[in-house]
């Protein structure tokens, strides 16, 4: 009985939400681009200061990643986000074109679904809201049942934040009693315009099914590549540093280290000074049985936990101050699950003889859960950074830096986002870092700039192929000016 009441509480509350939503999003949509860009600064900069306090109920209630890395994660949802937007125009003609008199006028897609992941409930809240009203839209969050409660407190800040600056009530919303009817109810609702899903794969598939325009996010099975040009010692600490940022909940943190027969005792020595433990052939055992379930499925329990926890529950015994676990393997696929996405500080490690078959390892790793998303090189030969960046199936190359926040745009030029598009690889729509650009329609404004006689005349100076009828081509040139008249 409790569960059918807790199911009819859920739905009419999304409802409830939708309806002001919508109300809200209609208001907002009249504003002007100074009046939003007014609330989305105030918005930025109550998160900022809500940083600290949301990382720490974050962790509390998720029990997953790291206090301090959780507070820079909110700090770049806010402050890196909001210096990337703030000067974006995202009202009325944001685009001129005088020579071809054509213009983008901007208009906002309504009201947005944003689904939160358990490894980042506050950051994507905090993220998603910002760029959400800086193109004009509400948004409504579906949090995570394990973070229902910090997210729902990110959702708030951000709302009081956005009303006190002048944005209408309700503009900002998030589902407190979260069940998979209300957020079906949330995705499949008429006045939902426009789903952002962050979360598994599941969440991200139903999104797609759901009949509404998606952007979702991939798995990032990330592959770093050691290339014998590399700084050995340089390239472990960015993998290192990646792997263990908020104990690897970041989807595009690196999951595999592919290095070189000729740089691999530098790679391996690199790895242990920093913390890495390689472990043997029977620990990799005791750490396939623990870190996968039966069905093949990740254990929930490792995620965004500390290496030495994870060794200790899988019945392995290392040093407390170690790092990363790190699975030498001689495969990859499902008779080998630690060559999977893991989020957490577990590395698969494979040695190869040249480039050639590091590009071809990479492909393989991607293809596993992976594609479309991201590939780490670190390398100083640049014909070997272009080949793989041309040939790979990721979205973003990221070079010499660490993958976790170079492919978010932390350490990199790529536009700052915590939804990173995986394009048609990946079974996404975009292979953009999605940002506010993303979330608006575009019409365009385009007057004539020649008459249809000077078009058919431009169409017969040129020179055609002989086997092209010109009798046809003046027929339906003529039924065009026809229609046009």
């Amino acid at each position: 009985m409790m569960r059918i009441d807790k199911d009819l509480m859920s739905i009419q509350e999304v409802r409830n939400l939708i309806q002001k939503a919508k109300e809200a999003q209609e208001i907002l949509s009249t504003f002007s681009q100074e009046e939003i860009d007014k609330i989305v600064k105030a918005m930025a900069e109550e998160g900022m200061r809500a940083a600290r306090w949301l990382a720490k109920v974050a962790v509390e209630e998720t029990d997953i990643g790291d206090y301090e890395d959780k507070v820079i994660k909110n700090l770049f949802a806010t402050k890196r986000v909001y210096d990337n937007i703030k000067d974006l125009k995202t009202v009325g003609i944001i685009y001129s074109d005088d020579l071809n008199r054509v213009y983008h006028i901007a208009e906002p897609v309504g009201v947005i679904a944003g689904l939160a992941p358990t490894t980042n409930p506050t950051s994507t809240a905090l993220f998603k809201s910002l760029i959400s009203i800086k193109a004009r839209n509400a948004v409504i969050f579906s949090p995570h049942p394990r973070a229902v409660d910090c997210t729902c407190q990110a959702v708030e800040i951000m709302h009081k934040a956005a009303v006190h600056a002048g944005a209408p009530e309700g503009v900002l919303g998030c589902i407190h009693y979260p069940t998979l009817d209300a957020t079906n109810l949330l995705m499949k609702h008429p006045d939902t315009a426009l789903i952002l899903a962050t979360g598994g794969s599941g969440m991200v598939k139903a999104a797609y099914s759901s009949g509404k325009p998606a952007f979702g996010v991939g798995p990032g099975n990330v592959p770093a590549y050691i290339e014998r040009s590399a700084d050995a010692r340089k390239a472990v600490k960015a993998i290192i540093y990646s792997k263990t940022f908020d104990n690897g909940t970041i989807c595009s943190s690196e999951q595999s280290i592919i290095c070189e027969k000729e740089n691999s005792k530098e790679v391996r020595r690199a790895l242990e000074e920093a913390g890495g433990r390689f472990l043997s052939k029977e620990e990799i055992h005791k750490l396939e049985r623990y870190a996968f379930r039966p069905d093949g499925s990740l254990n929930p329990d490792i995620v965004g936990k500390p290496a030495a926890i994870i060794a200790e529950r899988a019945g392995i015994k290392v040093d407390p101050d170690i790092k990363v676990l790190i699975a030498e393997l001689e495969g990859v696929g499902m008779n080998f699950p630690l060559s999977r996405e893991k989020l957490s500080p577990l590395l698969a490690y494979y040695e190869v003889n040249n480039w050639q078959e590091a590009c071809e390892l990479s492909k393989e790793l991607l293809a596993l859960g992976g594609m479309g998303h991201t590939l780490s090189i670190h390398s100083e030969n640049e014909v070997i950074i272009t080949r793989f960046a041309l040939e790979k199936p990721a979205s973003r190359i990221v070079v010499n830096t660490p993958s976790c926040l170079g492919a978010i745009g932390g350490t990199t030029g790529l536009v700052p986002s915590l939804t990173l598009g995986c394009g048609t690889l990946g079974g996404n729509s975009t292979s953009d870092n999605v940002g506010p650009m993303n979330l608006l329609n575009i019409k365009r404004l385009a007057y004539e700039i020649i008459s249809p006689e000077k078009l058919k005349d431009q169409l017969f100076s040129m020179e055609t192929d002989d086997s092209l009828n010109k009798e046809m081509i003046e027929k339906i040139i003529k039924e065009v000016l026809k229609k046009i008249s």
